[in-house]
C-alpha cells in the first residue's frame, strides 16, 4: 500500500496563501498479482475524510483509525487536514475541492472510479462535509476551481449542522465563519437550509446522549433530506458522548457495553455504501 502526504499548496499554490498549509494523507492499496490480472485494472471507490475538531484543530482519532476501516474494503482513502482557526470560510471548503480535484486528476493512476466518491465528516468535519456536498459549486469555490466536482455519497457522523441558537455548537459555527454569524450568514452556516434535490444520498449517525453537538443537528438534516426526497439513512444510538470515532478502545480510554453498541455504525455505513455505490 502506498501511503503518502501531499501538501495542497504544492498542487494548487493559491491554497497556500495567508500561511495556509493544509495537507491530505493518501492511502492507496497496491493491486496484487496474486489476486489475478483482472484486479490490476479494476476501479475502486474512494473515501474522503474530514476529521472533527471544532475548526480549531484536526482530530487524530478521526483520521487514520477511520481510514484503516475502509482501506481494508478496497477504498482509496484520503484524510484531509484542512485549515482551521484563524482561517475561516471559504478556505477549508476550497481545500476539500482541491482534494476532490486531485482525485479526479489521478483516477487512472490510483484505479479510482470517479463516479464513486464518498465524503465523510465527523463533528465540525461533518459540517464541512455537508457544506461541500451542497456548496461544491458556489462562487467562493469556483473562483479557484472553475470545474469543481460533486461527491456521490455523504456520511455525517455526529455532525455539526445548524446555526439555530437552540441546537448549534457555538464554537464550530463562529470559527467556520471567522466571527459570530449575522442573520444573513446563518443560512450559509446551517447545512439543513442548503439541502436541495441535488444533495447526494446521505448516511447519518448520532447518540442521543451527545451534550456537545445535540442530536437535533442530525435530525434537522434528515428532515431536510426527506423534504427534498433525497435518500438517507439515520441511526441514533441511545448511549455515548460526543466524539466516539470508531467507538472502541483504540480511540477511547474506555467503552462500556452500552456505549459500544454504537460501534455498529461502521458495519452499517459499509453496507449502506455498498448499496449506494453498487460496490
Amino acid at each position: 500500500m502506498k501511503v503518502e502526504r501531499t501538501y495542497l499548496k504544492e498542487l494548487y499554490p493559491k491554497l497556500g496563501e495567508n500561511d495556509c498549509n493544509a495537507y491530505v494523507d493518501c492511502y492507496i492499496p497496491t493491486p496484487m498479482y496474486e489476486m489475478g490480472t483482472e484486479m490490476l485494472h479494476r476501479k475502486y471507490p474512494c473515501m474522503v475524510i474530514c476529521p472533527g475538531g471544532g475548526y480549531v484543530k484536526v482530530s487524530e482519532r478521526e483520521s487514520e483509525p477511520i481510514a484503516m476501516q475502509f482501506v481494508g474494503e478496497g477504498y482509496r482513502v484520503f484524510v484531509v487536514h484542512y485549515s482551521v482557526a484563524p482561517h475561516g470560510f471559504p478556505q477549508a471548503l476550497r481545500e476539500v475541492a482541491g482534494v476532490v480535484e486531485m482525485i479526479h486528476c489521478h483516477a487512472e493512476e490510483w484505479n479510482i472510479d470517479k463516479s464513486k466518491i464518498a465524503l465523510m465528516g465527523f463533528s465540525a468535519g461533518g459540517h464541512l462535509a455537508a457544506q461541500y456536498a451542497n456548496r461544491y459549486d458556489c462562487s467562493e469555490v469556483r473562483t479557484l476551481f472553475p470545474n469543481s466536482k460533486p461527491v456521490n455519497a455523504n456520511i455525517l457522523n455526529y455532525a455539526v449542522i445548524t446555526a439555530d441558537p437552540e441546537y448549534k455548537h457555538v464554537r464550530s459555527i463562529s470559527t467556520f465563519v471567522g466571527h459570530e454569524p449575522k442573520n444573513v450568514e446563518e443560512k450559509g452556516c446551517s447545512c439543513e437550509l442548503l439541502v436541495t434535490e441535488k444533495t447526494p444520498p446521505t448516511f447519518l449517525w448520532h447518540t442521543s446522549e451527545d451534550e456537545v453537538v445535540p442530536v437535533e443537528n442530525s435530525m434537522l438534516y434528515a428532515m431536510a433530506l426527506r423534504k427534498h426526497k433525497v435518500p438517507f439513512e439515520l441511526h441514533i444510538y441511545p448511549y455515548g458522548p460526543h466524539g466516539l470515532g470508531t467507538v472502541d478502545k483504540l480511540v477511547n480510554v474506555d467503552v462500556t457495553p452500552r456505549v459500544k453498541r454504537a460501534h455498529k455504525w461502521i458495519c452499517e455505513v459499509k453496507e449502506w455504501l455498498a448499496m449506494q455505490l453498487d460496490y
